[in-house]
């Protein structure tokens, strides 16, 4: 590939060169929601930053399958597998069944990464589509004696994995830390240690979600189900594995675990996590009840938020951040994003308007070679932005006729602004970002401006000033025509 990737390997704590096991594919596995409540920006992250992953790879020619799990069963209330699956806890506390709750969160979070401008993965499984691939591995780490059995539950046996192996390589805890750090919780005590991780759960008698098998009617960990969907379509070693950087421990390790016993070694060799955003400090999140929810940042019905924010000013929030890198909400945070996104944006809308000169002021390739090392360096998006604002100086001091570029420069900086800010950023212009929203306010107001008319059609002069003083009120000017009306936005 012309373009090398480098990429912080949180496995070997450094930044590596990008080589795939195939040089012509990638395989690359993203923990992706657990669908029991609507998106928040904490979501966004990880889909944005896989997503430009993944644009990338695509990008310098390789054939990309990109596997993103919906976990739709197993993941308790407690990593230390206690508590209530919180798809079953949502399904009773309204009343549905729990593939209900899947389907409906599964929906909303699709919507509101397609308004991202995120795009599909390649697969999307489910776990508990997958559950005879999770118990086939339960199987396995048995027969080979690194798991046990206790009251019809399977846990994974961290100590006698710890005589040949690092539980913790990843993550970089070791089994003292675990026990110092550990309380002992109810429905533990059938564990040999409290940091021993559960492959299979004994459902309780009132637990809905429940699958048969030779140890008990129970349901998977919700560790096991990376494992095994990722051996499932990317082979039991693939390239790049990303997630949040929450799940690094325990989920992560004890994915590592479970596929260096069943298949003699680690899954992915490349681990990719990226940071959490916080609001205050503190990280943004369902179990902290500080979420902003998606829905609720496009519409601007929350009360932090001072306005609402167009689905690409998210989007361009989170790229302004290196995805390692924490990144903190503000509202000045996001008007400052929204402000620097339509400049971009803006400029690039310009480029068609530039005609070539007869030299050249500017060194293009220097400034397209500056992109992509920026965006190779372990997807360095602030730097690679910074770099797009020095292309837009370019255009806007061509336009005001005080520089020219040659027609191939011309050309060229055209395609290296156009395939940077929409192929590689992903960002979409205003058009095609609230073109439905526009189609819906057109309709709404030429429907009401129609009702105006017919009410002075029957005389009903009351209801004609009223919908005529009303959208006033709201900014529209309305201007009565021989053919029926016009209107536009102040």
């Amino acid at each position: 590939m012309e373009n090398k990737l480098f990429i912080y390997n949180t496995l070997s704590r450094k930044k590596e060169e990008f080589k795939s096991i195939n040089p012509n594919s990638v395989g690359l596995y993203v923990c992706g929601p657990t669908v029991y409540g609507d998106p928040h920006l904490g979501h966004s992250r990880p889909a944005i930053t896989y997503d430009i992953l993944f644009r990338y790879l695509n990008h310098v020619g390789y054939k990309v399958r990109y596997v993103r799990n919906i976990t739709d069963v197993g993941h308790l209330e407690s990593d230390g597998d206690v508590g209530e699956d919180k798809i079953a806890k949502k399904a009773r506390l309204e009343e549905l069944e729990p593939m209900e709750v899947v389907q409906y969160y599964t929906d909303r979070y699709h919507q509101y990464m397609d308004q991202l401008n995120v795009k599909k993965p390649s697969i999307e499984p489910r776990a508990s589509g997958h559950v005879i691939e999770q118990l086939q591995l339960v199987d396995d780490i048995l027969a080979k004696g690194y798991a046990y059995e206790s009251n019809g539950s399977v846990y994974f046996d961290v100590d006698k994995y710890n005589e040949t192996n690092n539980y913790g390589r990843l993550s970089g805890r070791n089994t003292e830390d675990m026990l110092s750090t550990t309380r002992e919780l109810d429905g533990q005590t059938e564990k040999r240690k409290s940091y021993d991780f559960a492959l299979w759960k004994k459902a309780a008698p009132e637990h809905i979600m429940r699958w048969p098998s030779k140890y008990s009617d129970g349901f998977p960990g919700w560790h096991l189900e990376c494992s095994a969907m990722s051996a499932r379509y990317l082979g039991t070693e693939f390239d790049i594995h990303g997630g949040g950087m929450d799940l690094l421990f325990p989920h992560h390790e004890c994915e590592i675990a479970q596929s260096t016993v069943a298949n003699g070694h680690t899954p992915a060799r490349y681990w990719m996590h990226n940071n959490m955003i916080t609001i205050n400090g503190q990280k943004m999140g369902k179990s902290l009840g500080n979420f902003i929810t998606l829905e609720q940042f496009f519409n601007g019905n929350h009360e932090l938020l001072e306005q609402a924010y167009n689905p690409m000013t998210v989007r361009f929030f989170i790229l302004q951040a290196h995805y390692r890198s924490t990144l903190d909400f503000s509202n000045e945070a996001l008007q400052a994003a929204q402000k620097g996104m339509e400049r971009l944006l803006e400029g690039c809308s310009k480029l068609d308007k530039l005609e070539p000169g007869s030299e050249s002021s500017f060194d293009v390739k220097d400034l397209s070679d500056k992109c992509y090392a920026a965006i190779s360096d372990d997807l360095n998006t602030p730097i690679l932005i910074a770099h797009l604002f020095e292309g837009l100086k370019w255009i806007n001091t061509i336009l005001a006729g005080k520089a020219s570029l040659k027609e191939e420069d011309l050309e060229a900086l055209k395609a290296l602004m156009n395939t940077m800010v929409f192929d590689i950023l992903g960002l979409e212009n205003s058009e095609q970002t609230s073109g439905g929203s526009d189609q819906l306010l057109d309709e709404t107001v030429n429907l009401l401006l129609s009702l105006r008319v017919d009410a002075k059609t029957n005389k009903d002069w009351a209801t004609a000033d009223k919908i005529r003083n009303e959208l006033q009120n709201l900014g529209f000017v309305i201007t009565d025509t021989k053919d029926g009306f016009e209107w536009e936005i102040k």
